[in-house]
């Protein structure tokens, strides 16, 4: 079989057959058309990070799909939006083989660095290190189903819940949810609330680079069924108390950034706004609910399984790659050290709290 031709361009130079042709490729080849790989996420990176490059593969006159990458320098490269993107890879015609240190050569990287590589991309799966949880409700056959769901297998979490919203709305006012708010106070609200709770949990603060706060305010403003920004907001007596930024297409909803009021933690208003988010997205025509990587009790509580995501880094031989290795390999050791042993883990939470109070002195 020939070996396919690849031409890198901008995102901003796909054509309008391009963008339909990925979408289409992600439609009927994905068992999720999960919102971060389509090609409207992807343009949207490329407008806030100048780096942002797509590899377009072709035999003869017949397109085989698309790699999206950002090109550091020395040839360092790493997957579309790592570091806010839950879902990675690339999109290819089924039955399409590449040679990968083929496409490293023609993209001139050295190196391919992902942290949520989708199950299933063949071509990369080899190179992972590791694969993690990604928790997920399956609303296939509607919110009622799943509400049943809940009382059987987390029957106190529903119940806790349901009181909470019930408290809030006597003593604060009544409840409204806004599934998609369009107003852009309400995100400015959510951006504020929560990079506080990074700082205050000692962790960085990704609206602290301009770009993620740009690609955000980009995102909310997108419409397009393969990927649209949706803000929804739980307000009481007109006061929002919980807020939620996420991104959907036709199916899939995947979670972005929560946040809520500290100052009303004593009512979970996270947790009622996750419950009205589940009920309003089934009822858009949501099957899949996607929390995205990450250990949380709250996530264990909600989900009715778990798809599994990847992180790792193709590396060709050569300077470039070895110098990946050697910045990367130890810090990864030992983040996984600590991943694995609760009580490192926990040692590492109470430190990050700690950072976290210094900072807010």
């Amino acid at each position: 079989m020939t070996t396919p031709r690849i031409d890198v361009v901008h995102p901003d130079d796909l054509t309008p057959g391009d963008l339909d042709l990925w979408n289409e490729l992600r439609t009927t080849t994905a068992d999720a058309a999960n919102p971060f790989m389509s090609a409207q996420f992807t343009r949207a990176i490329g407008r806030v990070r100048r780096d942002t490059r797509v590899a377009v593969l072709h035999r003869k006159k017949e397109l085989l799909g698309y790699f999206p990458y950002q090109r550091g320098r020395w040839g360092q490269g790493r997957a579309v939006g790592l570091g806010v993107s839950d879902c990675q890879g690339a999109v290819l015609h089924p039955g399409v083989h590449v040679d990968p240190r083929h496409l490293m050569r023609a993209c001139s990287l050295n190196v391919w660095e992902f942290n949520h590589l989708e199950n299933g991309q063949d071509l990369f799966l080899p190179y992972a290190t590791g694969q993690f949880a990604s928790p997920v409700i399956d609303l296939t056959h509607g919110f009622e189903p799943y509400e049943d769901h809940l009382r059987t297998h987390s029957r106190s979490f529903l119940k806790t819940a349901r009181a909470q919203e019930r408290r809030m709305g006597r003593q604060l006012g009544p409840l409204r949810f806004v599934y998609d708010e369009r107003n852009p106070v309400a995100l400015r609200t959510l951006i504020s609330w929560k990079s506080a709770h990074y700082r205050r949990t000692g962790r960085r603060d990704p609206f602290a680079q301009p770009w993620i706060t740009q690609l955000v305010d980009r995102l909310a403003g997108t419409t397009s069924p393969h990927c649209s920004g949706i803000l929804s907001v739980l307000y009481a007596a007109d006061r929002p108390v919980a807020a939620h930024f996420g991104l959907r297409s036709r199916t899939v909803f995947s979670c972005w950034f929560p946040s809520y009021d500290r100052s009303l933690a004593t009512y979970s208003p996270g947790r009622i706004l996750y419950l009205r988010m589940i009920e309003a997205s089934a009822a858009s025509g949501i099957r899949l609910f996607d929390f995205g990587r990450g250990d949380a009790a709250y996530k264990n509580s909600f989900k009715t399984g778990d798809l599994l995501v990847h992180e790792g880094a193709l590396r060709t031989a050569g300077p470039g790659g070895t110098l990946h290795w050697l910045r990367r390999e130890p810090t990864r050791v030992a983040h996984r050290l600590v991943r694995d042993h609760p009580a490192l883990r926990n040692a590492a939470v109470r430190a990050l709290r700690a950072v976290g109070t210094m900072r807010e002195r």
